[in-house]
């Protein structure tokens, strides 16, 4: 019996890069295809956001020159890019996919509509919603966090390349502990990066808890949706 029935997972596009650097692995990339398609099978209702940073990031790109409106917009087309990778490798193992996207770019993905979202995946479709909100200086957390609350997700899963969220970043602090759980006032007060303050706002007054795992060690996405309490609960 699946934890949740439906789910919001948001990936990392820099996790896409697996040991390159730059760009998609195919062999990460069909990590995630078989993990997700482990839970779809298992009757959960799926939508994902994936981030662009192995191609493409808004934020940086403004730092080397380029045009901060623009930039967020080209980092908005690496997501599109990264999401037709991810609805390629699922396709090719048997599972129905849309791809959606918050600005017009038929037939490349379907305009993104709540209510034609929640229909696909009713009908067992995997929603993979692409170009973050449409609207520049926002992130794809942001972005999650919005998909997520408009298809009435019980959780957001953010897969990450750490095991949870820790007092320090843990690839920097050796001495950095794991929370097994932590509100949302807390990582405020402590100043927790877990994901941007608007996202995570967003999830705290919309009731959507975010749950942190390790989405890079193969098997993990199964064993949050089993119950096994291997990252982070962030609630109210």
């Amino acid at each position: 019996m699946a934890r949740f029935k439906r789910i919001l997972l948001k990936l990392s596009g820099e996790s896409l890069m697996g040991k390159q650097n730059y760009g998609i692995d195919p062999d990460r990339l069909g990590d995630y295809a078989r993990q997700i398609k482990e839970v779809h099978d298992m009757g959960v209702e799926i939508g994902i956001v994936i981030g662009g940073g192995n191609i493409f990031r808004g934020l940086s790109g403004s730092q080397k020159g380029f045009d901060r409106v623009k930039g967020d917009q080209m980092g908005m087309c690496a997501t599109v890019i990264n999401s037709l990778a991810l609805s390629s490798a699922l396709g090719a193992i048997g599972v129905r996919t849309k791809v959606m996207t918050a600005i017009r770019m038929e037939p490349i993905g379907e305009f993104y509509n709540k209510w034609k979202a929640i229909e696909a995946l009713e009908a067992d479709y995997i929603c993979i919603f692409s170009a973050g909100t449409g609207n520049p200086y926002f992130t794809t957390d942001t972005g999650s966090s919005l998909r997520g609350i408009e298809i009435e997700a019980d959780v957001m899963l953010k897969g990450t390349r750490v095991d949870g969220v820790y007092t320090a970043d843990p690839e920097k602090d050796p001495s950095a502990t794991k929370f097994e759980e932590i509100t949302f006032d807390e990582i405020y007060n402590r100043n927790l990066r877990v994901m941007d303050l608007t996202a995570t706002t967003m999830c705290k007054e919309n009731h959507l808890p975010i749950y942190v795992f390790n989405m890079d060690k193969v098997g993990n996405l199964k064993r949050v949706m089993e119950g096994e309490n291997i990252g982070t609960l962030v609630h109210e």
